[in-house]
Parts: structure tokens; sequence; C-alpha cells
């Protein structure tokens, strides 16, 4: 295992056109800080290119959107934004997506969700609530955003993760017990932010209300 982390480190720094992350680290306008979060990324895209068992449903998928966030953002927010994306790409997703009538890519069908959105106007859920609630109990401000699946799925990731961190570190694990300890701050950030985000992008307009209600009425 520690020598697959290796090579796909060293194949990593090397960089090869074929897997977009790699344009990036190759980038001078990228900063070496910012080359250091795109690393996983781009050994998850050695993995991801070369098999249809990882196809994201998302345009652009989590990884570019991951690489896409850290170059615009820098390492902390764009790593919390791609936590935050990793959580949303969920069997939910679907729905969400149709329930608020986003757009789709062609010609592949995939649901597009880009790194900068635009705000819901109007909306009755506080951006600064939601990521509030959501530092107290990760995952509570999508809930309260109305987005209650993804609520789920963040308490669970948070669960997850900051589980195997927990057992990484009592073992006394030097590989495993920093990564996840790094995971596990990614991904609570990455709720705080996915509330505020849920709360301010996501959030059903009063008129497709009313014509939701009135087509089931129907």
């Amino acid at each position: 295992m520690h020598y697959t982390i290796l090579i796909l480190f060293i194949s990593c720094l090397v960089g090869q056109s074929k897997y977009p992350a790699d344009s990036l680290l190759a980038s001078p306008n990228v900063s070496i800080i910012q080359k250091i979060g795109l690393i996983p990324i781009a050994g998850w895209q050695r993995v991801s290119y070369n098999t249809n068992l990882f196809n994201c449903q998302f345009y652009p998928s989590c990884s570019n959107y991951g690489a896409d966030a850290i170059q615009q953002f820098g390492i902390i927010r764009g790593g919390a934004m791609a936590a935050e994306r990793i959580t949303r790409c969920s069997p939910f997703a679907f729905h969400y997506h149709l329930k608020l009538k986003q757009p789709f890519h062609n010609p592949e069908g995939r649901m597009m969700d880009p790194v900068i959105q635009t705000p819901s106007p109007k909306s009755k859920k506080s951006p600064l609530l939601a990521g509030f609630i959501s530092a107290i109990l990760p995952g509570a401000g999508r809930i309260y955003s109305g987005r209650v699946l993804d609520g789920i799925m963040g308490m669970w990731m948070m669960y997850v993760v900051g589980n195997s961190a927990y057992n990484a570190i009592k073992h006394e694990r030097p590989f495993a017990g920093p990564f996840f300890g790094m995971a596990t701050g990614f991904v609570y950030l990455g709720e705080i932010y996915g509330g505020w985000r849920a709360a301010k992008y996501y959030q059903i307009q009063k008129q497709d209300a009313k014509e939701n209600s009135f087509q089931m009425a129907e």
C-alpha cells in the first residue's frame, strides 16, 4: 500500500497532460501550497480516469470541482468546498437537482454544478445561521436549509471520517492518523460551508413552489 501511494505521489509530481489536475500542478500561476492540495486530486484522477466505475454524476466532476476550488480560493476554503461537494455527490443528488430545476450537461447528461453559483434571490433561509448550526452539529445546517437527506449524509460522513481518525491516532498509525485527521478537519469545514451554501444557492423560489403545488393539485 505504501509503495502504491509513493508511486502515485511521484507520478503526480511529474505531471501528465492526460489528467486535468496536472495542468494546474504544472502551472506557474498556482502556488506551492495549492499544489500540495492538488496532489491527492491528481492521484485520484489517475484511478478514476482509467475506469468507468468512478464516473461522477456531476459536471464538473468532484475531482475537477475540487481542483478548480483550490485554484480559485486556496487550499483551506477550496479543500472545504471539495469535501462539501463529495458529500453532496450521493444517491440523493438527482432528486435535489430535479427539484431545483437545475440544468444538465449535454451530451453526457450529467448534473451541472459549477463552483460559482447564482444566489437564490429572496431566500428565507439565513446562510450565516445555517453555517453556525452546522458548526455546532455538522449536517444540521443543510437540514435547516431544506436539504434533509444531504444533512444526514453530512452527519454520516463526519462520523465515518472522524471515527477513522480517532482509531488511527489511537493505534498510532503514522500515515493514517495525520491523513484522516486532516480529512476530518476538511469535512468539518465542508459541513459549515455546506450549510451556508445550501441556504444561499439551493433554495426553491416562491414561484417554483407555487407551480409545483398547482401541478400536484391537478
